[in-house]
């Protein structure tokens, strides 16, 4: 383990960064911002405050070689800012901009809880799963305050502030406001593989897209996404959930993109081959290798705290899917039964590894 070095940038690159939430997402961002010698003031909840001003901040960023380094880092306290609440955090700017990567579910509340600071908020980086997000910051602040990120390294959170780079990939940065490029400069700059994309729904959409495969099939039946893979049913399950979402981007004139590290063109063309052939193909552009480990519906349907994403991943494919006259009907199934199990309407066990029970599901829907 080692001590943080902060780099030395000019004063005219430095930025002074606002981030909401210390997790995993926070913590790699706002961390590797400050070793590259950026200002960076977190917000996060009270009662995870006097930890971090204790403890500081740890960053396992060991896979990456560039830091050449087989240490994680450790930011001591005295090189970041962490207030427990957005007015306290405020008083530390002006700020040159703000990453904002909370869940879906969480984005309602927290824009509630922002608008009485309007005026001092700077542009935010909206980095959140989803392509409804950016259009619910700029109704609430005005679309100059808004900037399309999307995020597709994976990061492990040890503990408070404790995080580990798992899968570096990189991240998007959507052209077209005022400080995206210099933004861009900077995230790059500090090792996040940043990349700028010149359409900012485009680049959403086919985040989006790398994020349906086999999330709510395993929710909902409590399997592996390796097993999902493995029954032949399921993976007709995957591949028609694809062709749906592909079908609302062409409707609304999107391209598929590939993102850093994310061959997203190699995932929408398996959704073209014969089911035989394509998934050795789907497989790697999905990163399904993660065998044992659950995705993130799962994850949030059994830790109890009775919200998921699905409304705001499939269910956002279901909506514009019903604006432009496309059917969505194994999206409109997965996110129904989905919310359904998190709301409790319907017991875990009701699909418990019951995959032709699903599937049943389904063909009733199409006939």
């Amino acid at each position: 383990m080692q001590s943080s070095t902060i780099s030395t940038i000019k004063s005219s690159d430095r930025l002074n960064v606002l981030v909401f939430g210390a997790g995993a997402i926070g913590t790699y961002f706002g961390g590797s911002l400050v070793l590259a010698g950026h200002h960076v003031v977190f917000v996060e909840q009270p009662k995870m405050v006097g930890e971090l001003r204790e403890h500081g901040l740890r960053l396992d960023l060991t896979i990456d070689d560039r830091r050449k380094t087989k240490d994680a880092f450790v930011i001591e306290p005295r090189s970041f800012v962490i207030q427990p609440s957005l007015e306290e955090a405020l008083k530390f700017g002006p700020f040159d901009v703000a990453l904002f990567a909370l869940k879906s579910f969480d984005t309602p509340a927290a824009l509630e809880g922002m608008k009485p600071f309007a005026d001092k908020l700077p542009p935010i980086l909206c980095l959140s799963n989803g392509v409804e997000n950016e259009q619910s910051i700029a109704r609430a602040f005005g679309p100059e305050k808004v900037i399309y990120g999307t995020v597709t390294t994976a990061i492990g959170r040890r503990g408070a502030g404790d995080i580990i780079l798992e899968k570096l990939r990189g991240m998007g940065v959507a052209a077209g406001h005022p400080l995206s490029e210099k933004l861009t400069a900077a995230l790059d700059g500090a090792y996040l593989n940043c990349r700028l994309y010149p359409e900012p729904h485009s680049m959403k959409w086919s985040k989006l897209l790398t994020n349906l495969v086999a999330n709510p099939t395993s929710a909902i039946l409590n399997m592996t996404a390796a097993q999902v893979f493995a029954n032949p049913q399921l993976y007709k399950i995957e591949i028609e959930m694809l062709k749906e979402c592909l079908a609302v981007m062409r409707a609304q004139g999107l391209e598929v993109v590939d993102l850093p590290g994310t061959p997203v063109k190699l995932l929408a063309f398996s959704t073209q081959l014969p089911l035989w052939l394509s998934k050795p193909f789907l497989s790697r552009a999905a990163g399904s290798g993660r065998g044992a480990k659950m995705p993130s519906f799962h994850i949030d349907l059994y830790s109890g705290r009775g919200q998921s994403e699905v409304d705001y991943l499939h269910g956002a494919i279901v909506r514009e899917g019903k604006r432009r006259g496309i059917p969505t009907p194994t999206n409109e199934l997965l996110t129904h039964t989905l919310l359904a199990l998190t709301n409790k309407q319907i017991p875990l066990e009701e699909y418990d590894n019951q995959p032709e029970k699903l599937w049943n599901a389904l063909k009733g829907l199409k006939v």
